[in-house]
């Protein structure tokens, strides 16, 4: 041994063990690289298996017993799935020093994982009465998005999920697994109380700064919650980035590459769609047309119409091909509905639309209730529409069409009739938590 050099006890270097084993597994990208995603939990349940084996070596030395439980329940927790030998070694833990807050953050996790959320729950409420820390903050904030209430009590859970995850966030800006689940209770707030277009930006940026940190970038469902929010935008191709590098990240999770396909094969229907017409028949398109020009078209070249705000306004008729890419306020388009498009996720219901003459493009509506969406030949009137041309990339495929969104269906005019208020209704959001 040269002069000098520190002789590591027993609990030392227990300590050791435990940290080098998570290092491994929260570093794995970084170290094995991209491609080698698909070993990595058989990796780390093999140097699982490992540590716990040098755990034994050195177990009695340590006389802190309630030390080792925690460090084997540790050891045991270290993958996504639930493990009752974890459950059982960090129940002992606590149980012989009820002050071990670690313990009590890991035996949370353990309950998390067996869908125990009320036992979770407990175990993350109980460590912050012993000490105010990051991982209890955001666990439970995880922990009150699960807790089910009427409508009004989840706002509020969810309201004070933000919260948590805010306090563990300031108690160390540099923690990209905080800055995540904030992300995450960002996203959900924004779906369940209102759609405030600045809870959905406090998101993407919570998001950002996730990313800036190693471990968090190499978690899938960072990249897979962000995409969910990009395809709510309809940034369609960042969306499909984000499903392809979640599935890359963990090739056995089968639902980022679901989402991936199943928006792909959305994109090409709307494209194929809005390029044949709906593939409607000549002679129906001739009627549509012809009972635009002469019957429905005159009563839209100017309109009064009131806003979302309540203020009337005044608008004039457009064609489809006289609109810009932003908000054409002012304006009015009309059009005869010619298809629906049909997709896995209800949420938006999309149709097209030509209008007098012929130009065809998709039209996107969010919020509308299930059942109230727009049948072929139904008459759709669209006050300042919010027109984008789509525009995709991916593997290979190219992906091009013309499409607008309307967010308020309350405001749209279907057959000569506002549709209302009672058709809105706010879409279901599902945020994973694979990882979480």
């Amino acid at each position: 041994m040269a002069a000098g050099e520190r002789v590591l006890s027993p609990t030392d270097k227990a300590l050791t063990i435990v940290e080098e084993l998570y290092n491994f597994r929260d570093h794995y990208i970084e170290s094995h690289g991209i491609e080698k995603a698909g070993n990595k939990e058989t990796d780390v349940q093999n140097k699982m298996n490992e540590s716990l084996a040098q755990l034994e070596e050195v177990k009695g030395d340590i006389k802190n017993k309630a030390q080792y439980h925690l460090l084997r329940g540790k050891i045991l927790n270290i993958t996504s799935k639930y493990n009752q030998e974890a459950e059982e070694s960090l129940s002992k833990a606590v149980k012989l020093d009820p002050r071990l807050v670690e313990a009590w953050n890991h035996l949370g996790e353990c309950y998390w994982k067996k869908e125990d959320i009320s036992a979770a729950k407990n175990c993350f409420t109980g460590a912050l009465n012993h000490l105010k820390n990051k991982v209890s903050l955001r666990n439970l904030s995880m922990v009150l998005r699960q807790l089910s209430g009427s409508p009004r009590e989840k706002i509020k859970l969810i309201e004070e999920s933000v919260e948590r995850a805010k306090e563990a966030v300031h108690l160390d800006i540099t923690d990209g697994t905080s800055w995540l689940i904030l992300g995450n209770a960002y996203l959900c707030q924004f779906f369940t109380a209102g759609q405030n277009p600045k809870v959905l930006k406090q998101c993407m940026q919570a998001y950002l700064q996730a990313e800036k940190d190693s471990v968090t970038r190499g978690n899938p469902d960072l990249h897979f919650n962000r995409a969910v929010a990009y395809q709510y935008q309809e940034e369609f191709q960042k969306a499909l980035d984000g499903y392809w590098t979640a599935s890359q990240l963990d090739p056995s999770w089968s639902e980022a590459t679901t989402k991936e396909t199943e928006l792909v094969h959305y994109l090409s229907d709307c494209q194929t769609l809005t390029e044949s017409k709906g593939k409607i028949k000549a002679k129906k398109l001739d009627t549509f047309i012809k009972q635009l020009v002469d019957r429905d078209l005159p009563q839209y070249k100017t309109v009064q119409s009131t806003n979302l705000t309540g203020q009337h306004v005044s608008l004039s008729h457009c064609k489809l091909l006289e609109l810009q890419p932003k908000v054409n306020e002012g304006k009015i388009i009309v059009g005869k509905v010619v298809c629906t498009v049909n997709s896995s996720n209800p949420v938006p219901f999309t149709c097209c639309i030509v209008d007098e003459d012929q130009t065809c493009m998709c039209v996107t509506i969010y919020n509308l209730s299930l059942g109230a969406g727009m049948k072929i030949g139904d008459l759709l009137a669209i006050p300042e529409p919010m027109f984008n041309q789509i525009k995709i990339s991916h593997k290979g495929k190219e992906i091009s069409f013309s499409g607008i969104r309307v967010d308020a269906p309350r405001l749209l005019v279907v057959n000569g009739r506002k549709l209302g208020i009672s058709k809105e209704a706010l879409p279901v959001l599902s945020v994973s938590n694979v990882s979480e």
